[in-house]
């Protein structure tokens, strides 16, 4: 390998901004971008009515809302750091997007509301990143208001996370009495400054705490700084990066994401901390990134970024080799060489486009209905990435379309919408109305916004007697006639035409599943055929 291919590799750093909703996420994404140089002007998120809205909230919906929705892919240089940052949406009714995105990153970045604590979707999230190993660093925010106890909050992390703590920074008091913070990991002191953004200010050096200058600037503070770094370096285990890398050990950092107080000192940490691109599980093997052939895996879908064009982009991964513009590679799942002739980096809903990208990368490939979620692309080698999560769906509604002559342009709208994997499409084989099922409720309100906007079709949606969907597979074609006969009130087609299986609830699922068993149902085995199989995901027929 040459050592331009490895120095490219090695300088990548690509991570994932993950937290319940509040804690200020996709503000310290702005933030980021703000130190990085790859925007001038933060936006307003909080002032819905604003002229200016978060760079990664670009939707319509989300500008209204000052909500994320969907993930945003974002890419810019800070120092001598090509950074590839995906800010997810933290709502859990958008979680599918957030777990599909974490098997995209080598790393992630933690935001925890200091008032709040550990809530519930951090959890969740934490759980993701916890199966992958993914090394995470921990940024404790909104520090200036008032909220709990720094030691607190890294017993909450501990016991409700189970990954051990160690503070690389630590705050000196909080909301009004909020002074800055002591950075740890290089022993120099920010001091806040209420209204005043942290951009130029120069840190102040303070290689020993007893130094009297500390007094003179913290007043009592400074023996309360001292008392809590005495505390923590003797209770809290120095940091290991062996084990940050293994996911065991988080550093942690405080600030205030709104002020960019704190925010430059984590982000310096990170991109030395923080790994490069590694290894990726893949079938038949794991893939390194040194390997000269290229290889990579869609993990996102997403319809008009570009309202004017239609257009339709598969976020790519690139796990090995060197993406060149117009190259050839082998789409694996439909088994055809395709050209990428016009990739793309982000910019957020931003584009330009690239000629040339490594692994770490993520690169917009345009889609014409033929990419999916998951399928994989290399040069030679028969692979598949593994890890790409799929969902059953939890909640159902109709579909009232209040123009008929739309009705194919809200069939156009929902199969492309379909394809970003947030929602499922079902049309009954009895009569013409489409059925959304999606993981999380806000997903069908986001639907109707995004048809009215995107597509020109003004639709609601409303209550229907289904709760469960199941698609059906069966080698014997004579007995899935059959099957399909019976419960003809109950086939749907998706939105690629196959067969699914809609009821109202569990049971009754249940109670079909008796009456056509499978030869994998053990206890239903008394039966003497092979019947039908009931797959929660389309994905494993």
């Amino acid at each position: 390998m040459n050592k331009y291919y490895q120095k490219e590799i090695d300088k990548r750093r690509t991570f994932g901004i993950i937290s319940h909703p509040d804690a200020g996420k996709t503000t310290l994404t702005e933030k980021l971008l703000l130190f990085g140089g790859a925007i001038q002007q933060a936006g307003a998120v909080k002032a819905r009515k604003a002229a200016r809205h978060a760079t990664s909230d670009w939707m319509a919906i989300e500008k209204q809302r000052g909500i994320s929705v969907t993930s945003s892919v974002m890419k810019f240089n800070y120092r001598d750091f090509e950074i590839n940052l995906l800010d997810t949406p933290g709502h859990q009714d958008f979680s599918e997007d957030t777990y599909r995105v974490l098997t995209a990153v080598d790393s992630a970045l933690m935001v925890i509301d200091s008032a709040k604590g550990v809530e519930t979707q951090t959890r969740k999230l934490m759980e993701v990143c916890r199966m992958r190993n993914t090394p995470i660093i921990t940024f404790i925010n909104k520090l200036d208001r008032e909220g709990k106890s720094p030691l607190d909050i890294l017993g909450e992390i501990e016991d409700k996370l189970q990954i051990e703590c160690t503070p690389l920074s630590w705050p000196i008091g909080m909301g009004k009495r909020f002074r800055g913070v002591y950075n740890i990991f290089q022993r120099k002191l920010n001091l806040f400054q209420p209204g005043r953004q942290a951009l130029a200010q120069q840190p102040i050096v303070i290689n020993d705490l007893s130094d009297p200058a500390l007094d003179e600037l913290l007043h009592e503070q400074a023996d309360e700084l001292r008392e809590d770094i005495e505390l923590i370096e003797g209770a809290s285990d120095p940091f290991d990066r062996e084990q940050f890398l293994k996911g065991s050990q988080t550093p942690i950092f405080f600030g205030s994401a709104i002020n960019n107080f704190g925010v430059r000192e984590m982000l310096n940490a990170f991109v030395e901390l923080a790994p490069h691109p590694g290894l990726r599980a893949a079938v038949p093997r794991d893939v390194s990134p040194y390997e000269k052939p290229f290889s990579g895996f869609a993990f996102k879908i997403q319809a008009n970024m570009d309202p004017a064009h239609r257009d339709r982009i598969a976020f790519v991964r690139i796990c090995s080799g060197k993406f060149n513009r117009g190259m050839k590679v082998m789409h694996h799942r439909i088994g055809k060489n395709v050209t990428f002739a016009n990739a793309t980096i982000f910019m957020a809903q931003d584009r330009e486009h690239v000629e040339e990208a490594f692994p770490g990368d993520i690169i917009g490939i345009h889609n014409h209905g033929t990419i999916k979620i998951g399928d994989t692309f290399t040069e030679k080698e028969i692979l598949k990435f593994s890890g790409i999560p799929n969902f059953a769906s939890e909640h159902f509604r109709r579909v009232r379309l209040k123009n008929p002559l739309k009705a194919k342009h809200l069939r156009k709208g929902l199969i492309q919408l379909a394809e970003e994997g947030a929602i499922q499409v079902f049309r009954p084989v009895l009569g013409s109305d489409c059925i959304l099922g999606a993981v999380g409720v806000l997903q069908f309100e986001v639907t109707m916004a995004r048809l009215k906007a995107e597509y020109g079709v003004d639709a609601a949606y409303e209550p229907v007697d289904v709760g469960v969907a199941r698609w059906i597979g069966c080698d014997n074609q004579k007995k899935l006639s059959e099957f399909e006969k019976e419960n003809r009130a109950n086939m749907a087609m998706d939105a690629e035409d196959c067969l699914s299986f809609l009821t109202t609830n569990e049971w009754q699922l249940e109670y079909c599943m008796k009456q056509w068993p499978n030869e994998w149902q053990l206890e239903y085995c008394m039966k003497q055929w092979p019947e039908i199989n009931f797959f929660k995901t389309r994905e494993a027929i």
